[in-house]
């Protein structure tokens, strides 16, 4: 043990200077420990935590360098899940108990758009019928159907509606994703859709003038550039996707470009360094600015306040924020005449968005924001390094870096995106390589000059030579997810796939020396583990109104429509291509009277949909798993799941086992499923 203890210690000592960019790794390893217990910890256990953590940093400075990172890493990890801790109750607020119909009146906070395509409004300063204002959500999320029209929403406006309230949603399978929690934490208390028109209650009072001026521009932009491409435009300048259509989004989804989409790194990269280079340009032309300003540092002090405007303008989710920090660290590092582009900043940059929404881990778009970041910065590294750059041809190295940087993200993120969407655009690469170069050529200098002529009334000329860039990213993003063959579906992975491909791949980049290369063994193991997922034999959804089992053809679903979004989701994690019609024919036992029966590896599996089919049910003869959308009452011989059990289980997972069947749950003990 103590020569163990050794070889760690003289290990750690030769990575010094290279240890701070473990520190969100440490951090965020101590938040998805938080989030990964099965129970909700006690409060006096986040304090001593803590307190933990806070000792073991003040105890790392009195230790040796070879013992002090492991004391430091220790402590960021208790630290990382008092953090996340802290910060589940500090969003605590009222969630609806119970299916609500009537009036709901409230202020515009966000417009986007649902699954559905539908137009969707997240509401705060809520009024429901006959609710106490503190039994009141703080924040609903309705979307809107049928008839509308009669009011365009806009920020800021009180609007009233009649529609239906239901608390969030759990997990639509045990281990998937949990928008109950995600819920929590954008403190919505409940969600819900309306069928009757929007009304206006108030105009738009003081306040929100951010998100104001936000759908301002982006209903300007659309107005000067009207169809996809001026909604393109409008979501790479303001972050408002509300007026792009789910077939574009789809098209840009399957081609590997929706990236484009999110104003992360590309977008404030761009931006910024357009800016910069204007600026440098410009004050280079008068002789007094040239040779007696600090040009560069002026251009980057500007370069900055432009993209801090865009932060502010463009909503600051995840992506942007970690974006924007990377680019203040690497600008303020030009102004301190401090190298620019390091692993430390990504690490600062990591550490910033994690001390201010430590959920945003278990996000996709922080992981594969990271997972490209860091692979760009560690690939790009290597290759100065080793000077490969400089001998290549002046003309090559702008042709390389593309191609380089295009290949590294996608292998980095293609794991992550995987993971959690379950597809693979298989000729995403060559959709990037076609698409990429006239975003930062074209479309983004031309973004930045139709902001700037905006006073004048002139934007529309910028927006005019922006569009046929729009087009073209529009018609690459058709033309590859149209190809045979482009798309790839996944099986969902076990909850130890992604975190020991992190493991790896950051050992890989972060690690000095030979000892890099022992992250290959986690990332391999991550490998087998998927390939050998195995999906559970039966689901049965948490309302009782689907059930999916598995066949020797696939999934086969009781239903042929309605529960689209869960047989969709079951589907997706699954690796299963085609919809639910097509998973509903594969159901071999038949439907007679809404009743679907089918029998597998010995057990009788019925689903009862609606009254008039648990009414007509006479009981089981045997040994007999029975699902019903409508409570029954308690048969001999039936093993039942009705909305009544299933209120306590959540979704249900079953696994058909030699042993007999195992049975998994969705139920947990969180503060956002209700345990305080």
């Amino acid at each position: 043990m103590r020569q163990i203890a050794a070889w760690l210690a003289a290990g750690l000592i030769r990575q010094r200077g290279h240890l701070f960019s473990w520190a969100p790794v440490a951090l965020g390893g101590g938040i998805g420990l938080y989030f990964a217990l099965p129970a909700e910890p006690p409060v006096w256990g986040l304090v001593l935590a803590g307190g933990v953590g806070a000792a073991l940093l003040a105890l790392s400075r009195r230790l040796g360098v070879g013992h002090a990172p492991l004391a430091v890493a220790a402590g960021l990890i208790a630290l990382g899940l008092a953090l996340a801790g802290a910060r589940a109750h500090l969003l605590a607020g009222p969630q609806l108990g119970f299916r609500y119909y009537g009036p709901i009146e409230g202020r515009i906070t966000a417009i986007d758009r649902s699954a559905s395509d539908a137009l969707r409004l997240t509401l705060d300063r809520v009024v429901l019928e006959r609710m106490a204002p503190a039994d009141t959500p703080t924040r609903v999320r309705v979307s809107l159907h049928g008839t509308q029209g009669f009011h365009t929403p806009f920020p800021g406006e009180t609007v009233i509606l009649t529609g239906h309230l239901s608390p969030p949603g759990g997990a639509v399978e045990p281990g998937g994703f949990d928008f109950r929690r995600h819920a929590w934490f954008l403190r919505l208390g409940a969600v819900g859709y309306t069928r009757t028109p929007l009304l206006l209650l108030e105009p738009a009072q003081d306040g929100q003038h951010v998100l104001r001026a936000r759908m301002w521009l982006s209903a300007r932009v659309q107005a000067k550039l009207p169809g996809e491409a001026g909604a393109f435009a409008a979501a790479i300048m303001t972050g408002d996707r509300s007026g792009i259509g789910q077939e574009a989004l789809d098209a840009l989804r399957h081609s590997n470009l929706a990236h484009l989409l999110a104003i992360s790194g590309l977008h404030m990269g761009l931006l910024a360094g357009f800016v910069f280079s204007a600026t440098r340009l410009g004050l280079l032309l008068h002789p007094v600015s040239r040779h007696f300003w600090p040009g560069k540092k002026l251009a980057a002090g500007v370069a900055l306040v432009a993209a801090a405007g865009y932060l502010a303008l463009s909503g600051g989710n995840v992506a942007t924020e970690r974006a924007f920090v990377m680019v203040a660290v690497m600008l303020m590092a030009v102004i301190f005449d401090r190298r620019a582009l390091s692993l430390r900043a990504v690490a600062l940059a990591a550490l910033i968005v994690l001390l201010l929404r430590p959920e945003a881990l278990l996000g996709p778009g922080f992981q594969m924001s990271f997972a490209a970041t860091v692979a760009l910065v560690s690939v790009f590294g290597l290759l100065r390094r080793l000077a490969i750059e400089r001998r290549a041809p002046g003309w090559a190295r702008p042709v390389m870096a593309l191609v380089v940087s295009s290949v590294t993200a996608s292998l980095a993120t293609a794991p992550v995106a995987m993971a959690h969407f379950n597809l693979l655009s298989h000729y995403g690469l060559a959709a990037n390589l076609a698409a990429v170069p006239l975003m930062g050529l074209l479309v983004v200098p031309m973004a930045v000059v139709a902001a700037l002529l905006m006073p004048l009334g002139l934007d529309g000329l910028a927006l005019a030579v922006m569009r046929p860039g729009l087009d073209w990213i529009l018609a690459v993003a058709r033309t590859v997810s149209g190809w045979e063959g482009s798309l790839g579906h996944i099986v969902a992975p076990g909850p130890l796939v992604l975190p020991l491909l992190a493991l790896g791949g950051l050992t890989l980049c972060l690690w000095q020396g030979r000892g890099r290369w022992a992250g290959l063994a986690p990332m391999a193991l991550a490998a087998a583990l998927w390939s050998l997922a195995v999906r559970p034999d039966i689901l049965i959804a948490d309302t009782g109104t689907l059930v999916g089992a598995m066949t020797e053809r696939g999934r086969a679903l009781s239903r042929e429509s309605g529960s689209g979004f869960l047989a969709g989701v079951w589907l997706e994690n699954d690796g299963q291509a085609g919809g639910q019609e097509q998973a509903a024919a594969l159901w071999p036992g038949g439907r007679e009277n809404r009743t679907a029966r089918i029998s597998l590896a010995g057990l009788r599996l019925t689903h009862l949909q609606g009254k008039r089919a648990a009414g007509g049910f006479a009981g089981c003869d045997g040994p007999e798993l029975v699902v019903s959308s409508v409570d029954l009452p308690a048969m001999p011989a039936c093993d039942i799941y009705d909305p009544k059990r299933l209120r306590g289980t959540g979704a249900v997972a079953i696994w058909l086992e030699p042993e007999g069947p195992r049975v998994v749950t969705a139920a947990g003990r969180r503060l956002w499923h209700g345990i305080q």
